[in-house]
C-alpha cells in the first residue's frame, strides 16, 4: 500500500507509480544498476530516506528537461545534448536512461576536465550498454574547437558547475548556438570577491553598497547579481528565460534553475543594462567576462 507521501509525490509529478522490485517510486524502464551507481538505491536494491529524497530530486529535474528533449527530437529526429562540467555525469546518465535509451536518436556528451571521472563514466556507460553516450576530457576552450563534438548542439546543461564554470558553459552554448540552455548555478564566488575588493570605494559612492557591506551579504548578494548578469547576457543573445526554483533539492542552498530558449530576438536594452549594473556596483573588473 502506498504511503500518503508517495501518493502526493506521484500526483505532483503526474507519473504512474508502478512496482519495480517492490519499490513503488521507481519507473519500470529505469536501470537498477545505474540507480545503485548513483547511490539512489542501496547495494541490495532498496531505498532509504536519503535515497528517496535523491530520487525525488532526479524526477523533478527531469520534469524540466524532458520537454526540451522532446521538442529537439521532434524538430529534426535527432538531438545532441552536452553536459558541461559533468563531474560523474549523473545528469547525463539519468537523461539517457529515462528518455534516450528507448529511442533511436539522440546523443549525450559529458565534458569534464578531470580525466579520472571521464574514464569512470566511460566504463559505466559501456557496462550499461548506453552506446550513444560519449565522455570527453576537455577544457572549455578545447570543447569549443574540438572536432570530437558535432557542429550542432541542441541542449547544453550545467548542473551545479562551480563558480565561473557556469559562465564557461554559457560561452560554449553561445558558440554552438544551442537552442536550449539549462543551468543550475553554484558557488558564485567571483562577483562577491570583486565586491569585497572595492567595498571602500563603493561605500563612498552609493548608500546601496550597504547591501553587500557585511561578508555574508557580499556572498549572497554576489550570488544573486551573478545570475542576474547571466540572464541579461543570454537575453542579449536572443534567449527567452524562465528562472525558477529547483524545488526538491532540499539539501542544497543553490536552488536556482535558469532555462533559456533561443527565439532569435535579443532584448533591446539587455546589453546596456548589464554594462550599467557592472559600473554602478563597481564591478567593471568583470566587464570582459560578460562582453561576448
Amino acid at each position: 500500500m502506498k504511503s500518503p507521501a508517495s501518493t502526493s509525490f506521484a500526483c505532483r509529478l503526474k507519473i504512474e507509480v508502478p512496482l519495480v522490485s517492490g519499490i513503488p517510486e521507481i519507473k519500470p524502464e529505469q536501470s537498477v544498476e545505474l540507480l545503485k551507481e548513483l547511490h539512489i538505491l542501496t547495494r541490495d536494491g532498496k531505498l532509504n530516506q536519503d535515497s528517496r529524497r535523491k530520487l525525488k530530486q532526479v524526477y523533478h529535474l527531469y520534469q524540466f528537461i524532458e520537454p526540451l528533449l522532446s521538442e529537439a527530437l521532434a524538430e529534426r529526429g535527432d538531438l545532441v545534448l552536452v553536459d558541461h562540467g559533468a563531474g560523474k555525469s549523473y545528469l547525463g546518465f539519468i537523461l539517457y536512461d529515462l528518455f534516450l535509451k528507448s529511442r533511436d536518436g539522440g546523443q549525450v556528451y559529458g565534458i569534464e576536465s578531470r580525466a579520472e571521472l571521464v574514464e569512470k563514466s566511460r566504463e559505466l556507460a559501456q557496462r550499461l550498454g548506453f552506446g550513444r553516450m560519449s565522455f570527453l576530457n576537455l577544457s572549455v576552450e578545447e570543447s569549443i574547437e574540438s572536432s570530437a563534438l558535432p557542429a550542432r548542439v541542441d541542449i547544453v546543461t550545467a548542473l551545479h558547475a562551480c563558480d565561473t564554470a557556469t559562465d564557461d558553459a554559457i560561452r560554449f552554448a553561445l558558440s554552438k548556438q544551442a537552442k536550449y540552455i539549462v543551468l543550475a548555478p553554484c558557488c558564485q564566488a567571483e562577483v562577491a570577491s570583486v565586491l569585497r575588493r572595492h567595498k571602500n570605494a563603493s561605500l563612498a559612492k552609493t548608500p546601496l553598497s550597504e547591501i553587500w557591506r557585511h561578508p555574508l551579504h557580499s556572498r549572497e548578494f554576489g550570488s544573486q547579481i551573478t545570475n542576474v548578469l547571466r540572464c541579461l547576457l543570454l537575453e542579449a543573445h536572443g534567449y527567452q528565460l524562465t528562472v525558477t526554483e529547483l524545488v526538491g533539492w532540499e539539501h542544497s542552498m543553490k536552488n536556482e534553475l535558469i532555462i533559456a530558449r533561443f527565439h532569435g530576438q535579443p532584448r533591446g536594452n539587455a546589453r546596456e543594462r548589464l554594462t550599467t549594473i557592472l559600473h554602478e556596483l563597481n564591478l567593471d573588473d568583470l566587464k570582459a567576462r560578460f562582453d561576448y
